[in-house]
């Protein structure tokens, strides 16, 4: 418990600082219904107060359990929120391969959310893990944007952990994992192992800087192949657009500023 109240206040304080630093008090983020969006929901709401806004964005293909429980949490711990369908906009543009669909639909979720940034002078949370992050399981200019990412150095199974020390509804903990971009949909299912099975490999690679052999000796070689072949194919979800270089200081190679600098 004393882990997860310490991890608690630094997030709070993470986001606060990171928003305040740039003259900015608003943050807003998407709440799906998932865990991941409702654990930084709770954080956000503490560390902004009313300051803080969570947007509902459904379409004709999300269950109506996603967005009766992402209300729930929206009552249990007080945050504002707005629902705006997404409906008309993949409507407008029809696509049939599901796959894409996802993708579509995650990049005109992300689309509305910065649109509304722009109106309430705020900046997007992001809602992605490290699990996710490293395997690019998320949609580039989707689900993986954001100006800020609380949980990113937290993985799936942790952030279960962390929800239930949070007070996060059961409803929401206790439900099969999903983005919610198809019916039927299972990240669990698409990626074809558990994240149980999933993040003791990931541990022991980015956290423990173990080998693929010495990975090999402890877990399915099967299962160690495909983390390390999505952690690699996938490196360019986790970069700014690789800019190339011409002049002596150039940005991501030479130019390397934290955002936060100061004239």
């Amino acid at each position: 418990m004393k882990k997860w109240e310490l991890i608690k206040e630094f997030l709070i304080r993470f986001i606060k600082e990171e928003i305040t630093k740039t003259g900015l008090k608003r943050g807003i983020l998407g709440l799906s219904g998932g865990i991941d969006s409702a654990v930084v929901a709770v954080l956000a709401k503490e560390a902004l107060g009313d300051n803080f806004k969570a947007f509902l964005l459904p379409s004709q293909f999300s269950s109506s359990s996603s967005i009766e429980d992402a209300k729930e949490l929206c009552e249990k711990f007080d945050i504002d929120y707005e629902t705006i369908s997404i409906e008309p906009l993949l409507k407008a543009y029809p696509i049939e391969d599901k796959v894409r669909l996802g993708n579509f639909s995650a990049r005109m979720r992300m689309a509305v959310l910065y649109d509304k940034s722009a109106e309430l002078c705020a900046l997007v949370i992001g809602t992605s893990n490290k699990t996710e992050l490293m395997l690019g399981y998320g949609t580039l200019f989707g689900d993986l944007a954001s100006a800020l990412n609380p949980i990113g150095d937290l993985y799936k199974t942790e952030i279960f952990e962390f929800a239930k020390f949070l007070g996060v509804p059961d409803s929401i903990i206790n439900k099969p994992p999903s983005a919610d971009l198809w019916v039927g949909q299972s990240d669990e299912k698409e990626l074809g192992y558990s994240y149980d099975e999933i993040d003791p490999v990931l541990m022991d690679f980015v956290d423990n800087r173990a080998t693929k052999e010495e990975l090999l000796k402890k877990y399915d070689k099967n299962l160690v192949e495909f983390i390390l072949k999505k952690v690699y194919q996938n490196q360019f979800k986790r970069k700014l657009p690789i800019i190339a270089k011409l002049k002596s200081r150039t940005i991501g190679h030479d130019f390397l500023y934290e955002r936060d600098i100061r004239l």
